[in-house]
């Protein structure tokens, strides 16, 4: 058994030190916000992110899973867009319709199916191990995606210094790069 003073200086080094108070780093529990144009940024699949009903998810780890798999396409081919419309808002599931030919409920899914979706027809080849979907988890959420938000320009009259500012919605505005 460890003795007390080792068990001590353990968890010391686990939580990080702000001044004289040990505790959680505070900026980890923000909640972070991201503009459409942001999200775009992302649009590779070593870099995928998409936002679908307010949120922002990373699908980086994802892609990086299930490489070279043809199921994948659909969500790449979307990679730094929003794909809200293939979700119901109430359920926040994928969008589901009526199949005319066979009466059946079917999952919508217009660019083709996707990863974790479940094919048309009964098949013995479709691996439904993989737990909740990726959708359906907020494994991968990075974030809420902030679609209103504010420039702002401070310029200081008797230096002539010019900063600009993106306020958004529930965040403190960051310092953009300063203007000439």
């Amino acid at each position: 058994m460890k003795q007390p003073e080792m068990l001590v200086a353990e968890s010391a080094r686990a939580t990080p030190r702000r001044g004289l108070v040990g505790g959680p780093d505070f900026e980890f529990f923000q909640r972070r916000y991201f503009t459409p144009a942001e999200v775009a940024q992302h649009n590779v699949p070593e870099d995928l992110w998409v936002s679908y009903l307010g949120s922002v998810y990373d699908l980086t780890p994802l892609a990086h899973k299930y490489k070279g798999d043809l199921l994948l396409k659909p969500i790449v081919e979307v990679a730094g867009q929003d794909i809200s419309h293939w979700f119901d808002p109430k359920t926040r599931d994928i969008r589901k319709h009526v199949d005319p030919l066979t009466g059946t409920l079917r999952y919508r899914t217009p660019r083709g199916r996707f990863l974790h979706v479940p094919p048309q027809l009964p098949r013995s080849d479709w691996a439904n191990d993989f737990g909740k979907p990726w959708w359906q988890g907020v494994h991968y959420e990075v974030g809420r995606l902030s679609t209103k938000t504010r420039n702002i320009r401070i310029i200081n009259t008797l230096t002539s210094q010019e900063h600009a500012l993106e306020e958004r919605p529930g965040q403190r505005p960051c310092l953009c790069s300063p203007q000439a």
